[in-house]
């Protein structure tokens, strides 16, 4: 499966440290929600990007990817000075943006 092209900016921006390109990747409104912490629209997202995501110079890996009824489920590996593991990144996009973004 290819990966959609916000989904591919929201990664390549994480992983340059490209702040500007990291939220040009959401729609004005977008949700995202962190094990049940929930940041909405870019000024939120903006700070959870520094506390838990470029700010802590973390690195992302598609592992795979599954599509269903709208969405996709992405298993994303990160790497950095924060969080280091696997987890579930479900994206909903809006156009060429994301929509919202479920980590668990």
């Amino acid at each position: 499966m290819t990966t959609p092209d916000p989904i591919r900016r929201f990664v390549e921006a994480t992983n340059a440290g490209d702040t500007e390109a990291f939220l040009d990747t959401f729609s004005d409104d977008a949700l995202l929600s962190d094990w049940g912490r929930d940041f909405h629209g870019r000024e939120q997202i903006a700070r959870w990007n520094q506390s838990d995501n470029i700010g802590v110079k973390s690195n992302l890996r598609i592992v795979r990817m599954a599509a269903a009824e709208g969405t996709y489920r992405d298993r994303i590996a990160v790497t950095g000075d924060g969080f280091n593991g696997e987890g579930d990144m479900t994206f909903t996009l809006d156009g060429d943006r994301i929509a919202s973004l479920v980590i668990t």
